[in-house]
């Protein structure tokens, strides 16, 4: 009897394991085929498996293919000349010099300090410098590429739940949007957060359709990497995701519970893995996590780059003894390029300004077709994948308005997360809308929302100081043609009469964004630059090779004059970055970022300069560093190494 209890324990032991390797299988094997199927979009067109609706009109697949051309053209367009962010290219290209830098995400060549951030969204182009070689586009070619990829999945997304023709405007809305055009020319994360994030909308939707936990699995583990690209910001679809899924998928409710709270734990361990690793990997072993003082890599996710982002936290950036003089640095030499970094916390602050014209061009678009879909589809059951699409993007909207509404420290490429909710809104009343564009109402409806919209962008071109002469005319007579085309009875009964209406109004809504977005692209602006914010791309290209030269020049003299192995000490990351960048040559950063955290040690500097390896000591005067006091008093000061109101100082220590 013994042995049979035995023998049934081990059978059912084993069974547990083979479930548990099966489902993980199943879902490697969803995760290929989704990654599969992205590709293959080139090659096929959408499917929409949850709804059969005919035959999909024969020129949809042609423009979407038009739009993916198009918009590829915008983000790789003179990218080798795009304006990089310093600090993430520098990051980057000592990533690509090993494997150990790679993996922890070290900041500089010798990896003494880390990026402030997970490393996740560097990956991709350190990769790319690792098999290219350093070159400015092959720091972009990755988001290029992921902006790409991130229309296409949106197509698909939409197509799911509303139609082909949901799908292709979704597609081109996203496409045109200027915020999404701008952050896709520069070498900051969020183009590889909002492709996971679409990749886990994707994944979700086809749990929908078929009520398989697989899918919804797959829908964690897409948010767990999109974590390694955002942190925290990648959690905040999480609710658009569960709701959706637990009000529409065709499961049982305890069964749908279930799913839900299997797929959120799939999703924290995938999120948290590499953290885990990095934690139990010795100090000794890695560089010092950035924006720490305690180095640990949860203090830097979850308290620097956590609540501290809402005004809140222990550690708050900014806080290093060299805070004051970065801050006047930056303001003596322009280096803040985003306009969007000072605007105040508000329930408004997204409605106008920098971030309005950034994000708010299709807002009231997306805002009546909610209430025209809710209207339209009362009554159809919590299975309708229209009412579907309201709750999904709805949610993913409304959580991170909210946050992008309070938060801190916003950069106004961090509002690109909005535009796919956006597009796809306005995608799914575009879609609803031709299903019923023989009824009157419908066209009148379609004529309201684009005439609102175009009031409301206009509004927002007020405050752009670059708004070309012309522009506004046209968007005024383009609106003048919509509300003919719309509300005027005679052109109902022609022959052609809808078509051309349909374009005209299709022209009102685009004109103020596709301008927006093709004025960044011709100027050479790139994540940091608001829409119409004066700037050419030949000034831009200028300056970025000038910085380069500089900065390749001041290393080259500084070698020449104080020689050691590393070229100089710098204080704060943030000074150090545009020299790594522009050489690969070791910068021994000093306090991290912000200058807060206390790598390298007071003993560890003093062992470089004893044992020769470092002589020379880039350092403002006055600060409170004791780092730094040390330098002041053991070194020699010579020359200023850089000009203006605020100038560093060259610090001899041979001999200290």
């Amino acid at each position: 009897m013994a042995n049979e209890k035995l023998e049934a324990a081990q059978l059912k032991k084993e069974i547990s394991v083979s479930h548990c390797l099966s489902l993980w299988a199943d879902v490697y094997r969803d995760w290929m085929d989704e990654v599969t199927t992205v590709f293959a979009s080139f090659r096929r067109a959408a499917a929409c498996p949850w709804r059969s609706r005919g035959a999909h009109p024969v020129w949809v697949r042609p423009a979407l293919i038009a739009v993916v051309a198009l918009a590829g053209s915008a983000y790789a367009w003179g990218m080798n000349g795009a304006a990089l962010e310093t600090f993430y290219g520098a990051a980057a290209r000592s990533m690509s010099m090993s494997w150990h830098n790679f993996f922890f995400g070290s900041f500089d060549p010798r990896g003494t300090v880390t990026v402030d951030k997970l490393p996740g969204a560097l990956w991709p182009q350190a990769l790319s410098l690792r098999i290219f070689g350093f070159h400015t586009w092959a720091l972009v070619l990755p988001q290029a590429l992921e902006g790409v990829l991130s229309v296409l999945v949106l197509d698909r997304i939409v197509c799911r739940l509303a139609g082909p023709i949901a799908g292709l405007t979704a597609a081109v809305l996203l496409a045109a949007s200027p915020v999404t055009v701008a952050l896709n020319r520069g070498n900051v994360s969020d183009s590889l957060l909002i492709l996971l994030t679409l990749l886990a909308a994707d994944a979700t939707v086809a749990a929908l359709g078929n009520g398989r936990q697989r899918s919804l699995l797959l829908a964690g583990v897409w948010v767990g990497l999109a974590f390694q690209a955002k942190m925290l910001q990648a959690w905040l679809i999480l609710p658009a995701l569960a709701a959706a899924y637990l009000v529409a998928a065709p499961n049982p409710l305890v069964v749908r519970i279930r799913h839900t709270l299997a797929a959120g734990l799939l999703t924290t361990t995938v999120s948290v893995c590499w953290m885990i690793v990095v934690s139990l990997t010795s100090a000794v072993d890695r560089p010092y996590i950035d924006g720490t003082t305690n180095n640990s890599v949860f203090s830097q996710v979850f308290d620097y780059n956590g609540i501290a982002r809402l005004g809140h936290g222990s550690t708050v950036p900014g806080a290093g003894p060299s805070a004051g003089f970065l801050s006047r640095l930056e303001q003596s030499h322009e280096a803040g390029r985003n306009l969007a970094e000072h605007v105040a916390p508000s329930w408004h602050r997204l409605l106008d300004g920098v971030y309005g014209r950034d994000i708010g061009w299709l807002l009231p678009v997306a805002l009546i077709s909610v209430v025209a879909i809710l209207l339209a589809r009362r009554g159809s059951g919590r299975r309708d994948p229209h009412r579907t699409a309201v709750v999904l993007w709805s949610l993913w909207l409304g959580v991170l308005w909210l946050f992008f509404s309070g938060g801190i420290y916003l950069h106004s490429y961090y509002v690109a997360a909005l535009a796919p909710g956006l597009a796809a809104l306005c995608g799914t009343g575009a879609g609803l809308a031709w299903d019923e564009r023989r009824s009157p109402i419908v066209m009148r409806l379609l004529g309201t929302a684009t005439l609102t919209s175009l009031a409301y962008g206009i509004y927002l071109t007020s405050s752009g100081s670059g708004v070309p002469g012309w522009l506004v005319p046209l968007a005024a007579v383009l609106g003048a043609a919509c509300a003919l085309a719309a509300f005027a009875p005679g052109l109902r009964e022609r022959g052609r009469g809808k078509a051309i209406r349909l374009a005209v109004i299709a022209l009102a809504l685009l004109v103020l964004p596709a301008s927006a977005s093709a004025l960044m692209v011709t100027r050479g602006l790139g994540p940091f630059a608001a829409p119409f914010e004066p700037a050419s791309a030949t000034e831009s290209r200028a300056m970025a090779k000038r910085s380069a030269a500089l900065s390749v020049r001041i290393v080259e003299l500084v070698g020449e004059n104080y020689p050691s192995p590393i070229a100089f000490a710098i204080d704060t990351s943030n000074l150090a970055a545009p020299y790594i960048l522009a050489t690969g040559i070791e910068i021994l950063p000093i306090g991290g970022f912000e200058g807060g955290i206390p790598a390298p040690s007071l003993a560890r500097l003093q062992q470089h300069i004893a044992s020769g390896e470092l002589r020379a000591v880039f350092a403002p005067d006055g600060a409170h560093d004791p780092r730094l006091q040390w330098i002041y008093a053991h070194c020699k000061r010579t020359e200023a190494a850089t000009g203006g109101a605020v100038p560093l100082h060259i610090y001899d220590c041979a001999g200290a």
